[in-house]
């Protein structure tokens, strides 16, 4: 052990469901030493130096229930471990990766703890792990620590390794409808369901989004030509190719004009209401600056405005407002932009905001809007006088409720006719409440991929379910993106059983992958050889757009060292469970805590799904209550106390009686087949490890036809290679 400080042992990722929760979480075996003699009430001013540095610690509710309840723990005396957790919660939430779930246990080994904590994401946890080491030894040692930029540190990090915030709402919407997701990249690329059931999202653009359409919408004369010939109200103008063509173009179309660039997007390099040949053709440099081509079009007076179309239908709308300053006679243009808009607490440089910061010095846009009013960024504007910052932009304030039907309609049309399945929809209206015929709005931009903070933090007014909608056109209501999982642990037989439920399925005209100890399959084909029973591999079979079923053994030490690959299962079937069985490395030194590993697969069972449990293993059958969905039981004889008390419910039951594998639901029983005539068992294989299997094909709806065939025809050459599992807790 250490003398002094905290020693990290191990530290494990869990990034599926595992022994402390259903969510991913970071596991570290920490020693602290000599720290075990030392609870936290024996360090002189360690409340008073943690409970400062961390005042949101107050919130803990910890095993009091209650907030502050951490916060008596530590003053009543609790150890470094149990600190460790909390600090490291404490610094995920401060990061933006809000966190509530934590655990800390001694292990057998004095002065050894397994400290476990919810991770959103693993690097960003675990640099908040080591952080959150350092910061209790500093308090411990009474040495300074610099919390805001350790802070500052960890929240840059989060900003860089989190999904973005269009994207989150996406995956929240999922969540909340049970469709589970899987985060394909660093970046946002998500993929939402399994394998051939799933739909992917890459911020606002989905696996629907047309590249035509985007190329399309990145090309705005062409869109407007599109537009304008289906009856799209858009305004007038064409692409110009020099500063004095633009200007010839804006002669020609009559002042005043707007110029952008013709691929642009955000509002990047738009000018607009530009009435001198001046102002054209300085707003066609940084047009220019930002597009291959410049156009110069009609201004159309109004509010700008964007309406996010989703699958047809408006989800949600937001106006843009103008920013002003009021000159005092004092301060300079940029001192007022700070003072005035900058002060706005709705304005930030990161997508939290709504509003952005606006810098003078990093938008030329901005600059070109004093210059035309006669001021440079420098001037002093006399007392009263209003000058305009942006025309354009700041379209964060929700309208929703407001928009016209035709209006809705217009831009439902004009989504439709780019090819968009979700479109961000620029027009300029003076009232969203009135058609556009009546006052000469029109739409001016069409977004593939567009912004979706406007509408989730709208500067003021209502947020927008945008992620339900979107989610909702890619599931219809009674998706929810998952397919028949089956799970197998035990302490022997597993790789059999696994083995034999993906021949149940291929033969009932499955798609499955299977990840089992001697290899990763699909459709019966080998494709890696060894040890699959692992997280790595099932996760392959999740992604895989051909898989439409799959069936994942998993081993203590997989589930002790991984946790799952997937959120929940279909049916989830435990062999057995040895007394004797230990994973000493793991401080799994009991029957109790092999129990409470094994009973994880039995935990993640959908609610219309079934456990089938060892009823001739007192210890398995005990997992019955644990179980969200239906149970069913097998076992050697229809005497088994579990199977006959599961039986008296009405329940069903697999077992043997008179040579015969039956089936039971209550009193009703089904002769399946004669032992005599299944091949595995004529091999000397485990008839409960067959019983098992047909457990779990009879769970998942395969016709008692198609289960009887599938086990007379198992050969005896595969009956062989399952029986080279070896047997042990390693399996």
């Amino acid at each position: 052990m250490e003398k002094n400080g905290m020693k990290f042992l191990r530290i494990m990722s869990l990034r599926g469901p595992n022994i402390w929760t259903y969510r991913p979480v970071l596991e570290v075996w920490v020693d602290i030493g000599a720290l075990e003699d030392s609870p936290s009430n024996t360090i002189p001013g360690f409340y008073e130096r943690l409970s400062s540095w961390l005042p949101a610690l107050s919130e803990h509710r910890c095993g009091v229930g209650e907030k502050g309840g951490f916060l008596l723990r530590l003053r009543e005396g609790t150890w470094a471990g149990h600190i460790l957790e909390h600090v490291t919660i404490e610094l995920q939430n401060q990061a933006g990766m809000q966190t509530g779930f934590g655990k800390a246990r001694e292990t057998s080994t004095r002065g050894v703890y397994k400290v476990v904590v919810r991770a959103r994401h693993e690097e960003v946890s675990r640099a908040c792990l080591h952080a959150a080491r350092d910061l209790v030894m500093a308090a411990i040692e009474d040495r300074p620590f610099d919390v805001p930029a350790t802070i500052a540190h960890l929240r840059d990090l989060a900003d860089d390794c989190l999904l973005g915030p269009s994207t989150a709402c996406i995956v929240d919407a999922a969540t909340e409808r049970k469709i589970p997701s899987i985060r394909l990249t660093e970046g946002n690329l998500v993929q939402l369901g399994y394998g051939a059931r799933q739909r992917r999202i890459w911020t606002a653009e989905t696996d629907q989004t047309s590249a035509i359409a985007e190329g399309i919408a990145s090309d705005k004369d062409l869109t407007k030509s599109l537009l304008q010939s289906c009856g799209v109200p858009v305004p007038e103008g064409r692409v110009a190719d020099s500063p004095a063509d633009a200007w010839e173009a804006a002669e020609d179309i009559g002042v005043p004009v707007v110029v952008k660039p013709s691929d642009g997007n955000h509002g990047r390099g738009v000018s607009t209401e530009l009435m001198t040949r001046e102002e054209v053709e300085a707003a066609y440099v940084l047009a220019d600056a930002e597009g291959s081509e410049v156009i110069v079009e009609r201004f159309i007076h109004g509010n700008e405005h964007r309406l996010l179309v989703v699958a047809g239908r408006v989800a949600a709308a937001a106006r843009g407002e103008s920013a002003t300053v009021l000159g005092d006679g004092r301060s300079t243009i940029v001192e007022l932009i700070d003072s005035q808009i900058n002060t706005d607490p709705r304005r930030g440089t990161t997508e939290d905001y709504p509003l952005n910061v606006v810098r003078v010095e990093d938008d030329a846009a901005v600059r070109l809007e004093i210059t035309r009013q006669g001021y440079t960024p420098d001037s002093v504007p006399p007392q009263g006088k209003d000058v305009l910052i942006q025309r354009n932009g700041n379209v964060a304030f929700d309208v929703t409720d407001l928009v016209h039907p035709s209006v809705a309609a217009t831009v439902s049309l004009a989504a439709r006719i780019i090819g968009l399945d979700i479109a961000g929809v620029d027009l300029v209206a003076e009232d969203i409440t009135r058609p556009l015929a009546e006052q000469g709005g029109a739409i001016v931009e069409i977004n593939a991929g567009p912004g979706l903070l406007m509408h989730l933090k709208p500067a003021s007014g209502e947020p927008r379910p945008i992620g339900r909608a979107i989610v909702d056109s890619l599931f219809a209501a009674d998706e929810n993106g998952r397919f028949p999982i089956v799970g197998v642990t035990g302490t022997h037989g597993k790789t059999m059983v696994a083995r034999l439920v993906a021949r149940l399925l291929n033969l009932s005209g499955r798609h499955v992958g299977l990840a089992s100890s001697d290899g990763l399959y699909l459709d019966q084909r080998l494709v890696e050889q060894g040890d699959r029973a692992t997280w790595g591999a099932a996760h392959k079979i999740l992604i895989n757009r051909a898989v439409d079923a799959a069936v994942f053994e998993s081993g203590s030490r997989t589930i002790l060292s991984e946790g799952l690959a997937y959120d929940r299962c279909q049916v989830a079937v435990v062999t057995n469970l040895d007394p004797a069985a230990q994973l000493r490395e793991f401080y799994i030194e009991t029957a109790e805590q092999m129990f409470n590993v094994l009973r994880t697969l039995v935990d993640v069972v959908l609610p219309d799904g079934a456990a089938v449990l060892n009823a001739d293993d007192p210890m398995v059958a005990k997992m019955a209550p644990l179980c969200d969905g239906d149970v069913i039981f097998f076992g050697s004889d229809a005497q088994v106390p579990a199977i006959v008390e599961h039986r008296a419910s009405g329940k069903r039951a697999v077992f043997v009686r008179d040579g015969r594998m039956v089936l039971a639901t209550g009193r009703d029983e089904f002769a399946l087949a004669e032992l005599a005539a299944i091949p595995l068992a004529s091999a000397g294989q485990d008839v409960g490890n067959i019983l098992a299997a047909v457990g779990a094909a009879w769970a998942l709806g395969i016709s008692h036809d198609l289960i009887r065939a599938g086990i007379q025809t198992y050969g005896l050459d595969q009956a062989g290679a399952a029986g080279k599992e070896i047997i042990s807790t390693a399996a």
